[in-house]
């Protein structure tokens, strides 16, 4: 459990750093240079990812609670809504005028999903760490970057297209879940 531990406290650190500590991003760009600076921040996800991965695969899970018997359909449908953010930052689209940080609100949606649908230990500290951990990057960021200027509207279509893309996604991670993950999503 320390390595997972271990692994969203880096992950969050690394990303919390630049917007809790202002010109930290500046002065390590001025230092390291832009390349050096996205290899170090580069290096640090991988290993966060590498110990958020394999802590979750060496702990021994505990139950803490009994998630409620409805937890997992509120589940899939949190997780299919934080698909779709999940990419929403990218193409023009209208979902970046109801949210200012859709990815964030996506990864805070896929974590309290999962916890409605896992009481174990290792799942509060997976998936709670990574929803505490967006839900305070987008008020460090908030703070940081002061007043949203929304963005222009764009065509409809543009969002048809941003949610066939997230519906797909979606489809194919929770097709692909029992062989990455252990277990089945739906059952």
């Amino acid at each position: 459990m320390t390595k997972l531990v271990l692994g969203v406290l880096l992950w969050s650190v690394t990303h919390l750093a630049p917007g809790v500590l202002p010109g930290f991003k500046s002065k390590a760009v001025a230092r390291l240079g832009e390349n050096g600076y996205k290899g170090i921040f580069t290096l640090l996800m991988v290993v966060a990812i590498y110990l958020m991965i394999s802590g979750w695969k060496a702990a021994v899970p505990e139950i803490v609670y009994l998630p409620p018997a409805w937890g997992r359909h509120v589940t899939a449908l949190l997780v299919l809504v934080a698909f779709i953010l999940f990419f929403a930052p990218y193409p023009p689209n209208n979902i970046k005028r109801l949210l200012r940080h859709p990815q964030l609100a996506g990864v805070a949606l896929w974590g309290i999903g999962h916890l409605l649908a896992n009481g174990e230990s290792r799942s509060i500290a997976l998936f709670g760490g990574m929803a505490l951990w967006a839900i305070a990057e987008v008020l460090f960021i908030n703070r940081r970057d002061g007043a949203w200027d929304r963005p222009v509207p764009v065509p409809a279509r543009n969002d048809a297209l941003l949610i066939a893309g997230g519906i797909v996604a979606y489809a194919v991670v929770a097709a692909s879940h029992q062989w990455l993950f252990g277990f089945y999503p739906f059952f």
